[in-house]
């Protein structure tokens, strides 16, 4: 079993904590460094040991491996500071603020020969892996556009995620999981980005956002979040060839509407009167013609991130977020946020 720590004890570092205790094994929480009096003390306890600085983490002999849960503009100098005193290190998400500054913390994990990832656990998500199967089984077709959204009303960030100086805002918060996930889904390099940053309520950091992916292959993406929104939409809208899927929450909710083999059976020119007048092309289809299925299922099991990294650390295993699909993440961001300074789409080959 191998000794791990944590550096930043909040929410995050505290979830881990609950995660690791419940869920993992091979890996064995031993201590937690936080810059927080109090948040030393909570984790002392809960029974772990509450170090007194980062360098007595990264003395400790026993520690192999260090989660770094702080604020996102610490990430950076903790994690290579950590790989240099020989640990294996994870780092929350946004692995950093930018492309350039994660090329030089793998470089360091090349140097030192360490494992080193980014927690993108919403790989993991249920919602998501049922949208891994509609895409690659293609129930429906083939998948030509992708909606995924997270909607909400709080309108408040809580803490320093309200603050640019550490990397807050919900492109870094948020986007930066459905950028994941949309990378990780659709096996082709994005070709072009374009993006809208709205600040509403916090005029420092983003708030509400839209982005729109190109990929190489034709498939559209669109990614928005929105901490402004009283009407929510379904977490995911798809559209294939032969069908549509959306899918409501963060769990198996929702349809999967598919043309039958004879999908023109009992259509016709009849036009139709509407309020806006009469049509033809956007008449209803005839009900006859199409077919409810289930949703695929999925159960994916998160626990699977942190047994992966330690097989990992013990050569048995490749890593499954790999860091050159994070750098990736971080490159579309930047170009996110070029978009946006530009009012310009941004044509790259990530």
């Amino acid at each position: 079993m191998k000794k791990m720590a944590i550096v930043g004890f909040g929410g995050m570092g505290h979830w881990h904590s609950e995660f690791l205790k419940s869920n993992i094994k091979e890996l064995k929480l031993k201590g937690v460094w936080d810059v927080r009096e109090e948040r030393r003390t909570f984790a002392e306890s809960l029974g772990y040991k509450a170090y007194s600085s980062l360098e007595e983490v990264l003395q400790d002999p026993e520690i192999e491996l260090i989660t770094v849960a702080t604020p996102n503009d610490f990430h950076k100098p903790i994690a290579i500071q950590a790989m240099r005193a020989g640990k294996n290190v994870i780092v929350e998400k946004p692995a950093t603020l930018s492309a350039d500054d994660f090329e030089d913390m793998m470089a360091v994990a090349k140097e030192t020969g360490k494992v080193f990832t980014a927690h993108q656990n919403r790989r993991w998500d249920k919602d998501y892996n049922i949208v891994k199967r509609i895409y690659n089984e293609k129930p429906i077709g083939d998948v030509y556009m992708l909606e995924s959204r997270v909607q909400g009303s709080r309108q408040v960030m809580n803490g320093w995620r309200g603050a640019k100086i550490n990397g807050g805002g919900m492109v870094y918060d948020w986007g930066v999981h459905l950028i994941d996930q949309a990378l990780d889904l659709v096996k082709s390099p994005v070709t072009q980005v374009y993006s809208q940053l709205f600040y509403i309520y916090n005029k420092e950091v983003d708030d509400n956002f839209k982005v729109m992916l190109r990929f190489e292959n034709g498939v559209g993406y669109l990614v928005e979040i929105s901490m402004n929104c009283f009407i929510s939409q379904p977490r995911w809208h798809i559209a294939a060839t032969n069908g549509t899927a959306e899918i409501v929450d963060w769990g198996d909710t929702g349809k999967l509407v598919r043309l039958k083999d004879n999908g023109n059976l009992g259509w016709d020119e009849k036009i139709v009167y509407t309020a806006a007048g009469p049509t033809r092309s956007m008449a209803p289809r005839p009900p006859e013609t199409v077919e409810d299925l289930p949703l695929p299922k999925a159960d994916p099991d998160l626990g699977e991130f942190y047994r992966n990294i330690s097989d990992a650390i013990d050569g048995k295993k490749e890593l499954i977020v790999k860091p050159e699909s994070v750098l990736r993440v971080l490159k579309v961001i930047d170009a996110v946020f070029e978009s946006d300074k530009t009012g310009q789409s941004v044509k790259v080959n990530i």
